[in-house]
C-alpha cells in the first residue's frame, strides 16, 4: 500500500489538534497554525514522520521481531485489535498491567496460568473439582484473557512499541524508556514527544485518523514479513542446489590426494638408479 497523500490524511481530520490552551509547547515545530483556538497540525511534516516510522516498522517486522500495540481509549481499541491481528503482533487494548515490561517474567508466569487452566479443561481435572471451585477458575481464567490474551504469543521483551495517545499510554512509554524499547506514536498537541523515538504528530482522538495511520505501518510491517517469508524460500532453495555439488567436490579432493600419494614413488626412482 502507497503511503497516504496529503490530501487523504486531511480528509481523515489528521491535522486537528487539541484547544490552544491545552497545547504541549514541545510540540511546537509540528503545529502549522491555531485557528478558532485550535492548534492545526502540518500534515507534511505528518507524511514526512509517517514514511519514516512505516519504514523503521517494516525492518523490524522484516527481522522477524515482534512490535506491541498499546491503545486503551475507546476510538483506537478495535482499530488496534484488527490491524494488529492481521499482521500477527501483540496489542494492550484494556487496562496497561503496570510492570508489564518491567517485569516480564510476572506477567508471562500469569499467563501460563492461563495456559495451565486449559490444560486442566481437556485433561479431566476440571470435571473433579466442586461447583465453586469451578466459577472461581472460570472467572479468573475470564479475567486473564480479557487482560492479557492478547500477548499470549509474546515470549520475550516486544522490539517495539507503537502507542495511540501518549499521554494516556505514558506509563507504557515510562516502561518502554526504562528498557531502552524505542516507541513509535501517534502525538496530538497537547503530548510530549520528548520520550518518543519516533513521532507521528496526529490527531490520536478520531478513529478515522487512528485508522490511516494504522492502515499504512500495518501494511509496511506485512510487507517485510512477506520479504522475510521470501528470503527464507530463496535461502533454502539455494542450499537445495548447492547440495548435489558436494560429491563432485569430493571427487576433486579424493583425486588430488591419490596424486600426492603417488608423487613420492616417482622422486625416490633416480635415487634407486644411482644406487645400482
Amino acid at each position: 500500500m502507497a503511503n497516504p497523500t496529503f490530501d487523504q490524511l486531511l480528509e481523515a481530520g489528521c491535522h486537528f489538534g487539541h484547544l490552544k490552551r491545552k497545547w504541549n509547547p514541545a510540540m511546537a515545530p509540528y503545529i502549522f497554525m491555531e485557528r478558532n483556538g485550535i492548534h492545526i497540525i502540518d500534515l507534511y511534516k505528518t507524511a514526512a514522520k509517517l514514511d519514516e516510522a512505516a519504514a523503521a516498522l517494516k525492518n523490524i517486522a522484516k527481522s522477524g521481531k515482534k512490535v506491541l500495540f498499546v491503545a486503551t481509549k475507546k476510538q483506537a481499541k478495535q482499530v488496534i485489535a484488527d490491524h494488529a491481528n492481521s499482521i500477527n503482533m501483540p496489542y494492550v487494548i484494556e487496562r496497561w498491567p503496570g510492570g508489564m515490561l518491567t517485569n516480564f517474567p510476572t506477567i508471562r508466569k500469569a499467563v501460563k496460568k492461563m495456559t495451565a487452566i486449559d490444560k486442566m479443561s481437556k485433561d479431566g481435572t476440571f470435571d473433579n473439582l466442586s461447583k465453586r471451585e469451578k466459577l472461581q477458575i472460570t472467572r479468573q481464567r475470564a479475567k486473564l484473557e480479557k487482560n492479557l490474551g492478547s500477548i499470549a504469543d509474546l515470549n520475550r521483551l516486544p522490539s517495539a512499541l507503537f502507542v495511540v495517545d501518549v499521554l494516556k499510554e505514558r506509563i507504557a512509554v515510562a516502561e518502554a524508556n526504562r528498557l531502552g524499547i524505542p516507541v513509535f506514536a501517534m502525538v496530538d498537541t497537547n503530548s510530549d514527544p520528548n520520550n518518543i523515538d519516533f513521532v507521528i504528530p496526529a490527531n490520536d482522538d478520531a478513529s478515522k485518523s487512528i485508522e490511516i495511520v494504522l492502515d499504512t505501518v500495518c501494511a509496511a510491517m506485512a510487507e517485510g514479513l512477506e520479504e522475510r517469508k521470501a528470503e527464507k524460500v530463496d535461502t533454502a532453495a539455494a542450499e537445495g542446489e548447492a547440495a548435489p555439488a558436494a560429491p563432485k567436490r569430493e571427487r576433486r579432493r579424493v583425486r588430488r590426494n591419490e596424486g600426492n600419494a603417488e608423487a613420492p614413488e616417482a622422486e625416490t626412482a633416480p635415487e634407486a638408479e644411482a644406487a645400482e
